[in-house]
């Protein structure tokens, strides 16, 4: 029974909700996070999301089940190891989808479109996106900015045009990262049997996937480091003479969040070890859980942003 019931979690994989709490960005950094009717219209939204990719993760295993058998890691899967029926997934999924999407109409028109649009990208990409190199990663990476649009017609509150710049780099950083990994992980097999398995992953070499990491690391880097110099505040902060002696520039009194830029640096370094050394990156809410490094830099990075939006500048 215990089996059973694991084995339906591993169907959903829970662990991959992580990536919705993008839905959360444009409340906290509007200073809206403890506003409790804003706060349950985008809770709503995250579980709409989660159920939505659930029916997504069950979707794409049934796609992709005999390319799964193949897969050093993936053969493990539920539907890939037999220990699931494919009906019995199929149902959960259709159950999981037109639920979403019904509740999704409830919350809001505009969160009921962007559900439709998130839902045929991750269906698109399913189906043949996946196949497409290039492609493959802009579709996965669009998955992730959704949310993060998500959030914005959950609240009424928009982020910064550096912000969203931030979430887009990040994002396909994110997507490179794990096609990278997944190339690392099976480059000791033939090119055919690289193809059988994913079909993008034979037109990558790891010298292309290592240049658009770079690229997309650095624009995440600076991105973000914009966003924190060129965000008004909209209230100032307490000053401290302490802190703050005169000979310093002023707007290091109002400009709290450009401390945030340290852990953020740390967290791109760090993840880019554990692509690099370690060889994992394939799922990256799966590295954030495990790195306990990592864990610790992104939690810091959470609370920084949390105190100095809500506190120091209240």
């Amino acid at each position: 029974m215990k089996k059973t019931f694991r084995d339906y979690l591993r169907l959903l994989r829970p662990r991959q909700w992580i990536k919705n709490l993008a839905v959360f960005a444009a409340i906290t950094f509007n200073g809206q996070l403890f506003n409790i009717v804003t706060l349950e219209q985008v809770f709503a939204g995250f579980i709409v999301f989660c159920a939505t990719s659930s029916a997504i993760y069950v979707i794409n295993d049934i796609f992709d089940i005999e390319k799964d058998r193949l897969h050093p890691f993936k053969k493990f899967r539920p539907l890939a190891n037999g220990d699931i029926p494919i009906p019995v997934a199929l149902v959960i999924a259709l159950v999981l989808g037109t639920s979403a999407v019904i509740a999704s109409y409830f919350i809001s028109e505009a969160f009921f479109l962007i559900t439709l649009v998130y839902l045929i990208l991750q269906l698109s990409y399913s189906i043949v996106l996946k196949n497409i190199a290039v492609i493959d990663i802009l579709a996965l990476a669009g998955g992730y900015i959704l949310r993060v649009w998500a959030g914005e017609f959950l609240s009424g509150f928009h982020i910064s045009v550096w912000l969203l710049l931030t979430a887009i780099s990040l994002s396909l950083f994110l997507a490179i990262g794990k096609r990278r990994s997944e190339l690392t992980l099976v480059s000791q097999h033939s090119s055919a049997h690289i193809a059988a398995m994913r079909k993008s992953l034979s037109h990558y070499s790891e010298r292309l996937l290592d240049v658009y990491a770079s690229i997309f690391a650095t624009s995440t880097f600076i991105s973000y480091s914009l966003f924190t110099f060129l965000e008004n505040s909209r209230r100032f902060s307490i000053t401290n003479d302490f802190l703050f002696p005169d000979f310093l520039p002023g707007y290091l009194q109002r400009k709290w969040l450009m401390i945030t830029i340290i852990p953020v640096v740390y967290g791109l370094m760090r993840y880019l070890q554990d692509i690099y050394e370690k060889h994992e990156g394939e799922s990256p809410d799966k590295v954030l859980l495990s790195d306990k490094p990592l864990l610790a830099t992104v939690i810091t990075w959470i609370v920084m942003v949390i105190v100095i939006i809500y506190i120091i500048q209240a």
